[in-house]
């Protein structure tokens, strides 16, 4: 049984640090391209940051270059999402996908950054 079970989200003031965990089973972890998404309310879902399989390559979302870092354990099977600098429009839903033939999705964890 294939799960994607992420941690770490709550509430921050501006200008803070967070680190999300998303922590796997069911599958071969480091088979699979993994990445971090998010959803604010009355939006769509918006890929923040991945990264390879092979080669821990990573790509990110303008909007969080630069304070944002996504890496992964393959020993853990898990991937962590850094954030630091944190805006209030940071705030959503953050979910890690695992991604190779098929995608499987985490249920989310909340990230809110208000003062």
């Amino acid at each position: 049984q294939v799960q994607l079970v992420e941690s770490g989200g709550g509430l921050v003031q501006p200008g803070g640090s967070l680190r999300l965990s998303c922590t796997t089973s069911g599958f071969t972890f480091s088979n699979y391209a993994m990445s971090w998404y998010r959803q604010a309310p009355g939006m769509e879902r918006e890929l923040v940051a991945a990264i390879t399989s092979v080669g821990g390559y990573t790509n990110y979302a303008d909007s969080v270059k630069g304070r944002f870092t996504i890496s992964r354990d393959n020993a853990k099977n898990t991937v962590y999402l850094q954030m630091s600098s944190l805006k209030p429009e940071d705030t959503a839903i953050y979910y890690c996908k695992a991604m190779r033939v098929y995608a499987y999705w985490g249920q989310g964890t909340q990230v809110t950054v208000s003062s």
